[in-house]
C-alpha cells in the first residue's frame, strides 16, 4: 500500500511540475492559461478577461511609447499609411499636415486605427482606456491619416484618394456586403490591422453594444455609418458579417510578421497586456472560423495557418527593386524598398 501511495505521489508531483512549467509562445509563460480549453465565444470572453487588465497610458505618453513600439531598423518612424515617409521621432511629430511625407510639409501623428469617434469623443469619460490603448494606436503620416478620417477599413479602387505610389486608398467599397466609403491599407499591413481589430472587439467586447448604439456621429467621415458597417452590436461575434469575413481573409493572406511580434512584446513591456492574435497566429479561426468547436490550448497550440494553408512563394525577381506596394521602381525612387528579399531605405 505504501508503494502505491508513493507512486501516486510521484505521479502527482510530476504532473504538477509539468503544469507549472508549461509555457505559451513568445515568452508569454502562463499568461493565457485561464483561456485553456475554451472554444468559440467562450474563448473570446476568457481572453477578454485576460487582456483587459493592463497599465493605462495617457495620450501624451504615446509620443514616447512610439519610440519603443514603432521604430524602424534605420531609427525612423514606422508609418503604415505612407510608403514614402522618413519621419524622425520628436522632430516631425504633430504640426503641419499640408502634404504626404516630410518633403511635402507633412508630419506624423497618433492614429486611432479603430477611430476614437466610434467609442466616444474627447469631451466624455467613456473614451478611456480605449483612447490611449497602444494596440490600436500607430504613428502615421498626418496627411494620409486625415484622408482616412473615420471611415471603416475595406477594399476599394481608390476613386476618392490614393496616397503616393497607391500605397493607401480611399473610395467606394468593392468588398461584397458594403457599398459605402472605406479606407484600404496596403496589402503588407492588412494582417496587422485585422489582428488589431480582432484585439479591439475581444478586449472590449462588453462595450460593443454601447459603441454600436451611442457613438460614431459627427463631421466628415465621422459618421454612425462607420460603426454600423464595422460592428454588429453584440459581444459575439462583435464584427459585422462582411467586415469579419474580410478581416479573416486579410489575416490569412498577411501572416504575423516579426514587426508585429516585436511590437507585441514592446507594448507588453509598457501596458502589461498582450494581443493574443499575434502570439497565436490564426487564433481567429478558433473564435469565429472553422475551428470554433476545437478547444484552445495555450501551451500546445496548433496553428491553423500551418495546418490548413500553404503560403505562396514571393514573386519578387532577383536584382529588381520594388516599393512596398509591390511595384517595380528604379534607383531614383526614395523610400522603403524591397530587393532580393530584403527591405531597406533607398535615399
Amino acid at each position: 500500500m505504501k508503494h502505491v501511495y508513493t507512486s501516486f505521489l510521484t505521479f502527482t508531483l510530476l504532473t504538477l511540475t509539468t503544469s507549472l512549467f508549461a509555457q505559451g509562445p513568445n515568452d508569454s509563460g502562463t499568461y493565457y492559461q485561464a483561456a485553456d480549453g475554451k472554444k468559440g465565444a467562450a474563448l473570446k470572453t476568457a481572453l477578454c478577461g485576460i487582456i483587459y487588465n493592463r497599465t493605462e497610458r495617457t495620450y501624451d505618453d504615446l509620443w514616447t511609447d512610439f519610440r519603443t513600439t514603432d521604430k524602424r531598423a534605420d531609427g525612423k518612424v514606422w508609418d503604415m499609411y505612407s510608403g514614402i515617409s522618413n519621419y524622425t521621432f520628436g522632430t516631425d511629430q504633430a504640426g503641419n499636415y499640408s502634404g504626404e511625407g516630410e518633403n511635402n510639409g507633412g508630419k506624423y501623428n497618433r492614429e486611432h486605427s479603430f477611430p476614437k469617434s466610434w467609442f466616444g469623443s474627447s469631451g466624455t469619460k467613456k473614451i478611456y482606456p480605449m483612447y490611449s490603448d497602444l494596440f490600436h494606436l500607430y504613428p502615421t503620416d498626418g496627411y494620409v491619416n486625415g484622408r482616412r478620417s473615420n471611415y471603416p477599413f475595406g477594399e476599394t479602387t481608390g476613386n476618392n484618394y490614393k496616397s503616393a505610389n497607391d500605397f493607401s486608398k480611399l473610395g467606394t467599397c468593392t468588398y461584397p456586403g458594403y457599398t459605402g466609403k472605406v479606407f484600404e491599407p496596403n496589402d503588407i499591413y492588412k494582417g496587422d490591422f485585422a489582428r488589431t481589430y480582432f484585439y479591439m472587439v475581444t478586449c472590449y467586447e462588453e462595450k460593443i453594444a454601447d459603441w454600436y448604439t451611442n457613438y460614431g456621429v459627427g463631421g466628415s467621415g465621422d459618421t454612425k455609418e462607420g460603426v454600423l458597417a464595422t460592428l454588429d452590436g453584440n459581444a459575439y461575434p462583435g464584427l459585422s458579417p462582411w467586415q469579419l469575413e474580410m478581416l479573416m481573409k486579410w489575416s490569412k493572406n498577411d501572416e504575423v510578421s516579426e514587426k508585429e511580434t516585436n511590437r507585441n512584446k514592446a507594448v507588453y513591456g509598457i501596458q502589461n497586456n498582450r494581443n493574443p492574435f499575434i502570439d497565436y497566429p490564426g487564433l481567429e479561426e478558433y473564435i469565429w472560423g472553422s475551428l470554433k468547436d476545437v478547444a484552445f490550448s495555450y501551451d500546445n497550440y496548433q496553428s491553423p495557418t500551418a495546418i490548413m494553408t500553404i503560403k505562396a512563394e514571393p514573386t519578387y525577381k532577383e536584382g529588381v527593386m520594388y516599393n512596398l506596394a509591390g511595384q517595380v521602381v528604379d534607383k531614383s525612387y526614395k523610400g522603403i524598398v524591397i530587393m532580393n528579399g530584403k527591405k531597406f531605405v533607398n535615399k
